[in-house]
């Protein structure tokens, strides 16, 4: 409990930056490059910025990353036990592609969902609940770290990858009930090699199956640089047929505007997208690993400095153009 009033006291002071100043109602924003593969979409290049918007990613992000810190601490007081992965850093991607969709369409991630299970509509506190295994957690205490669900989050799974193929059939699911939905399925780079995913990848394009195949980019699998591990690290290149798009990850603007464009173009029955989205994790792979042995502290360091999503949110890399 005391994790959870720390949380608390640190939440209730999140949208104090934005508070303190008289804001413009919206802003509008550059919007950066992005690389495309076999790929004919028109994508913007700016993008709108409202104040009540940018509120509330700031503060989902803010959540994301302070609840994140507290089940690292929980974790080295022996709180919650076997394995923890943290999702610090990569706050922008699941905060911007869910503020592009609909809570009604699906989303399958693997073992790294703690910030997903939060903007799928979970409680913070039910998820540090679960986490250290209490009846009170999303799952009653029964699937720890890597195993949280609702009724459009499909987990949560434990298996490298094991998650895609589930992920094409949830999408072909939505495309056999024409409901319009689509399907989010995320895996690392450090799954992008399995085989498991390339037959996917054909399944879904045969079938027109609106799933977006995306790949969280965080450079260093379990701990084995993604140019070391791949002969080719452009992993939004790796669906042959299958369209794809590079996104960056670390923008909560660039993610939201750019999934929208895509989640819209396979609404119309195009088929399904490769997406890379570029980011970058803080912590090692998991709690077992310190992610010193393959990487310096200096670069983590530095990426924080330049690239951290929720500074840069804040306005310290954002430039826009004020509109009342």
């Amino acid at each position: 409990t005391i994790y959870l009033r720390m949380l608390s006291r640190c939440l209730s002071r999140v949208t104090r930056p934005f508070l303190s100043k008289t804001l413009a109602s919206q802003a509008t924003f550059d919007l950066p490059e992005c690389s495309l593969h076999k790929f004919d979409i028109e994508l913007p290049r700016t993008c709108t910025l409202t104040r009540e918007d940018a509120l509330r990613y700031y503060k989902d992000m803010t959540i994301i990353r302070r609840m994140e810190t507290a089940a690292n601490a929980l974790y080295k007081t022996k709180e919650i036990r076997g394995f923890l992965h943290l999702y610090s850093g990569q706050e922008a991607v699941c905060v911007g592609m869910e503020a592009a969709v609909s809570l009604q369409d699906s989303i399958i991630t693997a073992y790294r969902d703690h910030g997903w299970a939060y903007t799928r509509g979970l409680s913070p506190e039910s998820i540090l609940a679960e986490l250290t295994g209490r009846s009170g957690g999303c799952q009653k205490g029964k699937g720890g770290s890597m195993h949280m669900y609702t009724e459009t989050l499909f987990g949560g799974n434990g298996i490298v990858g094991a998650q895609v193929p589930v992920g094409a059939g949830i999408a072909f699911a939505h495309s056999y009930k024409n409901d319009g939905k689509v399907c989010i399925a995320l895996y690392g780079d450090g799954a992008a090699n399995q085989g498991q995913i390339f037959e996917a990848f054909n399944l879904a394009a045969l079938f027109k199956a609106p799933c977006l195949f995306t790949c969280e980019n965080n450079h260093y699998g379990m701990g084995t640089s993604d140019v070391r591990a791949a002969a080719n690290p452009h992993y939004y290149t790796r669906g042959d047929a299958v369209p794809g798009i590079k996104i960056d990850g670390m923008n909560v603007l660039a993610v939201r505007d750019f999934t929208k464009a895509v989640t819209d173009w396979m609404r119309a029955g195009n088929g399904p997208v490769v997406a890379e989205i570029e980011t970058y994790r803080y912590y090692g792979h998991s709690m077992s690993d310190p992610g010193t042995s393959y990487r310096t502290r200096d670069e983590v360091q530095e990426i924080r400095k330049t690239k951290d999503p929720i500074v840069m949110l804040k306005g310290s890399h954002f430039r826009g153009r004020a509109s009342n």
